[in-house]
């Protein structure tokens, strides 16, 4: 039987780290990283889009921070239940 796989939504504004945090995702069978964004605008638009299981997010963000940005999208996407921000 196929396990589900986990939709990750990976938020960090430096491109370096986020690309080696999506690299060792998907490593992972059970994880699938669906999107990267670069800024906590971008990041609220596409957890509103997509509804990912899991987001990890920086907290110093251009545009919107990521604290800002969480409260953001747990009232724009309640859909998400329970994200680890």
């Amino acid at each position: 039987m196929a396990k589900s796989s986990i939709r990750v939504l990976v938020v960090d504004d430096f491109e370096p780290f986020r690309r080696s945090i999506c690299s060792a995702l998907q490593d992972k069978l059970e994880l699938r990283t669906i999107v990267e964004a670069s800024d906590g605008q971008d990041a609220i638009e596409l957890a509103q889009a997509l509804q990912p299981d899991l987001i990890l997010m920086d907290i110093g963000l251009p545009k919107l921070d990521g604290i800002k940005a969480a409260r953001r999208i747990s009232e724009l996407a309640p859909k998400i239940e329970n994200p680890i921000f």
